[in-house]
């Protein structure tokens, strides 16, 4: 070796040496300043160091010690402690680490898709009350940032931090989470932690680990070319190279030497609509495009040079906000809330011109019904439903593909598992909330199966074969149907339904707390404390507790008639309406079920028809959004929707 490379080689061991030992104590994301920590189990503390490092933990009085590993982890055994704090965590070793204000209480890990992402903020109109009451400084969320993996668990959450249900952080909280904590917090008076894991858009794949999927021989072959980093850059770079150039915009709302937004533009050649509404119902076929619509209305005095607030309820799909020539606010995506705050002085007294540019580029574009369209002031409303005028402002090109599709990380399997979960196993929990399914009704049936595996692997990799599972069947959602057909959405929920034979699974009915037009419900207090009311009865052994709406049991034919039983009968079977059964449905031996006349008969209900003569099955609330399933028990708990022809 000449005497230049071993000078390199000599500098090379003194900074990778120096490197190396003065490596720090370093603690995972979630481990930190008021954590919640889980009670009455033993818990694994974990970091990292130099190799070799001796990591001391002081905590209540006593010394706990540890020597980092050549893979520079460390790990703490401590004993299981009950429910109170706060406490201090003292770490040293070359350098010292304190942990501020940790409680011990109960940790629940909430996953899903967006309805568990949906923060207090995004209904904060519905839950203003519950928002500005907040002040539980003992209930905590630790949200967890999004983030994928294609290659495999990551060592590390993305970092964050824990946050007190306090009126500084409540509106971050997850709404369903929120009110399942609060009033679990409530009865049991312990500390309540919630880890938020949750990301909307995905499918339960993206949530399962590896071992999870096994067996599904077309997912583990996605799963092993996700792991080749080149092929899936080469696939992007295939994708980049087929999409067509940005085009350019021809909206001539915008072209124009005065904008269509400008007060001073002259309106020419406008149609007539009427808000809310979808303008392929209102005279326009098939256009995905850009349009324009524009209102002038007349403000009091009482009302003008007030901040004002508007809400356009939902559009289809982006849309940009004018008031009197100023933007006053613009969404990129149809599921969000209209909800626009206007700056003191844009709102004049007399006439004021709203224009609202719409972009949609696939299916019915326009104002969805059944929402709130207003402009408020100084407590004075005006509605901002009626006659509106538009014009086409640009209309859209279809595109064909020819190479494939960019690989959405999001939307691979065990990606977000790798990212968002795994870094998490060793912090003890007391169980899982899931909200989840939307993403998934594609392929309902294969649901059936994936649900199950995921709750499995979950167990396994937290090393707890009876962690508690709760979940959220989805809730009434899309047009209602007056005949009886067939509905992937009823498929899913009969997947979740299926799934409550798996061991220490319990599951929340939501089949009433959707609406028709929105996927994302404003409802969530009560799907939270449906979750809570499970957890109360098998976490925390209320055992005389009912917890669920009446679930199928079992069915016998007796005549022209088939008899249903249920479980979960709680103080007896009614309908929440004191009207008549509604959406049963019978059929013979052909399947062909028409709609069926039931009665409650105490803890039974018997199902009829004059249109089959030898009934063979029966369904109940089998459809995407159900009309009036009306069938619950005393306690005012739906049942579930069911079918026995499966």
């Amino acid at each position: 070796m000449s005497l230049s490379k071993r000078f390199i080689f000599f500098l090379y061991l003194i900074f990778c040496g120096a490197s190396a030992g003065n490596a720090q104590i370093r603690l995972p994301h979630i481990i930190c300043d008021s954590m919640i920590l889980q009670r009455d189990q033993p818990l694994e503390i974990w970091g990292w160091a130099s190799p070799g490092e001796r990591v001391i933990l002081h905590f209540k009085g006593k010394q706990f010690s540890t020597t980092a590993g050549a893979d520079e982890k460390w790990r703490i055994a401590l004993p299981a402690v009950k429910a109170g704090g706060p406490y201090t965590m003292e770490f040293s070793g070359k350098n010292k680490v304190v942990l501020k204000d940790v409680l011990f209480g109960d940790v629940w890990l909430c996953a899903g898709q967006s309805n568990m992402v949906h923060q207090l903020k995004v209904h904060n109109i519905t839950y203003a009350k519950d928002i500005a009451a907040a002040n539980y400084p003992q209930i905590r969320q630790f949200w967890v940032p999004t983030a994928t993996n294609l290659n495999g668990p990551s060592k590390d959450l993305p970092k964050s931090n824990w946050k007190p249900a306090t009126r500084e952080g409540i509106n971050d909280f997850s709404a369903v989470a929120y009110f399942f904590a609060r009033k679990i917090y409530e009865e049991q008076k312990i500390p309540i932690g919630i880890i938020n894991s949750s990301v909307g858009g995905t499918t339960i794949e993206a949530w399962t680990g590896e071992d999870g999927l096994k067996g599904m021989d077309e997912i583990s072959q996605v799963i092993a070319r996700n792991k080749d980093t080149a092929a899936v850059n080469k696939i992007n770079r295939m994708a980049d190279a087929s999409q067509a150039p940005p085009a350019v915009s021809a909206d001539k709302g915008l072209l124009e030497e005065v904008k269509w937004f400008d007060p001073a533009y002259q309106p020419k050649g406008w149609r007539k609509f009427d808000l809310p509404g979808y303008w392929e119902d209102q005279g326009v076929r098939d256009l995905d495009g850009v349009v324009w619509f524009r209102k002038e209305i007349e403000v009091p005095a009482g009302m003008a040079d007030a901040p004002a607030f508007i809400q356009l309820g939902r559009i289809v799909d982006a849309d940009r906000l004018y008031l009197n020539g100023t933007l006053v606010g613009s969404t990129g995506y149809q599921y969000p809330q209209r909800r626009y705050h206007v700056a003191a002085g844009v709102l004049k007294p007399g006439k004021n011109i709203l224009v609202v540019r719409v972009e949609n580029s696939n299916g019915k574009g326009g104002f969805v019904p059944d929402k709130p369209y207003s402009i408020e002031a100084n407590q004075q409303l005006i509605s901002l439903k009626g006659e509106w005028q538009y014009k086409v402002g640009e209309t859209y090109r279809p595109v064909f593909r020819k190479g494939p599709f960019r690989i959405q990380e999001q939307a691979q399997p065990t990606a977000l598992y790798n990212a968002m979960v795994a870094p998490a196993i060793q912090y003890g929990i007391k169980g899982v909330l899931w909200y989840q399914g939307e993403s998934n009704v594609g392929n309902a049936l294969a649901y059936k199966k994936l649900l199950p595996a995921m709750i499995q692997d979950w167990r396994t990799q937290f090393k707890k074969p009876d962690l508690p599972f709760y979940y959220v069947q989805l809730p009434n959602y899309g047009d209602m149907r007056y005949q009886p057909g067939e509905s992937a959405w009823a498929l899913l929920r009969e997947a979740a339904l299926e799934t409550l034979q798996v061991p220490h699974t319990g599951m929340a009915v939501t089949i009433d707390l959707g609406e028709w037009n929105d996927i994302h419900p404003d409802d969530k207090k009560d799907v939270g404390e449906r979750l809570a009311l499970i957890a109360e009865r098998w976490s925390y052994g209320r055992k005389n507790l009912v917890y669920s709406g009446p679930i199928y049991k079992s069915s016998a034919i007796e005549g022209r008639q088939m008899i249903l039983r249920f479980d979960h009968i709680g103080s007896g079977l009614k309908t929440i309406d004191g009207e008549a059964l509604s959406q049963f449905e019978i059929a013979g031996a052909d399947k062909k079920f028409v709609w069926a006349d039931a009665e409650i008969k105490g803890d039974q209900v018997i199902v009829h028809s004059s249109q089959i003569e030898k009934p063979m099955y029966v369904r109940y609330a089998w459809a995407d959004n159900p009309v009036n399933p009306n069938l619950y028990n005393q306690e005012n708990l739906p049942a579930s929707p069911f079918r026995t022809d499966r």
